[in-house]
């Protein structure tokens, strides 16, 4: 395809190059990977394409086509700014009303249909010892970081018997964006996986730090305000293997993640009281119809 112009987009931690392109006298993002990679982005287009027919709030994927080298998704463009940015400048109400938008379009990525054959009990504990071990190994660590790993010890019994769905992989507010119109989006598939729904809230704690009223609104959307009590055990469980997971991550990034891992960690065991009291202190049920 020749397109009429060609800007590189410098942002996040996506492995894919992106670009801002202008194809036909439209705008459009376009994202390039290497061609090894072509059957990942197949499947991440066919699912990004039923996503979008299920009504979900994300970018329109294009088209998919190839070289030699590399592999090309072209998607609608969206001409606004990253929702991170902008919460702050809306009241408590519409953090919530955006919030729980998002919670309906991740409920509507989770029922696309999937045929995988997946023990999750058996995938996320093989997961959850590799999060350890690499932990133990980490020249860094969390003050209280036994709290921790003794609440996913005590738990691993909730895995059992979950049920497997399309994920997007990395559902947080930084991943979401603002247009011009003001209406909120999903971006980047690029991480998608398969497993247990309520895996997918493991990176709530990302929009909970910069809006607890939007947070709250992701929870309520998604479970139509009657969130089950067994959602807040398993959530505790992920948050806790999320957050042993990423300060090894953010050792080979920088200094600053590392510190704001920390930062992280600390606040998550205030909200959870030391992972003694399962719902979180910003969650706020505008309902009052949350199960406790």
């Amino acid at each position: 395809m020749e397109f009429l112009y060609k800007e590189v987009i410098d942002k996040g931690y996506s492995n894919d190059l992106k670009y801002k392109v202008i194809f036909e006298k439209k705008v459009y993002l376009l994202k390039q990977s290497n061609i090894e990679f072509l059957n990942r982005k197949n499947q991440e287009f066919k699912y990004s394409e039923e996503c979008f027919l299920k009504g979900v709030s994300m970018c329109e994927p294009i088209k998919i086509f190839t070289d030699n080298k590399s592999v090309f998704t072209l998607y609608s463009w969206i001409d606004g700014h990253d929702a991170k940015d902008l919460i702050y400048k809306y009241s408590d109400e519409m953090k919530y009303d955006y919030g729980y938008r998002m919670g309906q379009s991740l409920k509507k990525i989770h029922s696309i249909n999937v045929d995988k054959n997946v023990d999750w009990e058996k995938k996320f504990n093989n997961k959850i010892d590799v999060k350890i071990k690499n932990y133990i190994e980490c020249n860094e660590k969390y003050d209280n970081d036994y709290i921790f790993i003794d609440y996913i010890q005590k738990n691993r019994n909730l895995l059992k018997g979950r049920p497997i769905v399309f994920q997007h992989g990395d559902f947080h507010i930084n991943n979401m964006m603002f247009d011009n119109k003001e209406d909120i989006y999903i971006i980047d598939f690029e991480k998608f996986d398969f497993g247990d729904p309520w895996e997918e809230f493991n990176r709530i704690v990302w929009s909970a730090q910069i809006s607890f009223d939007f947070a709250s609104g992701i929870i309520d959307g998604y479970f139509e305000k009657d969130v089950p009590s067994e959602f807040w055990k398993l959530l505790c469980l992920y948050i806790s293997s999320n957050v042993l997971s990423s300060l090894p991550w953010a050792t080979s990034i920088n200094e600053k993640e590392v510190i704001s891992m920390k930062n992280q960690a600390n606040e998550i065991l205030k909200w959870f009281n030391n992972m003694e009291c399962i719902i979180p202190t910003w969650y706020n049920n505008k309902n009052n119809g949350g199960k406790i």
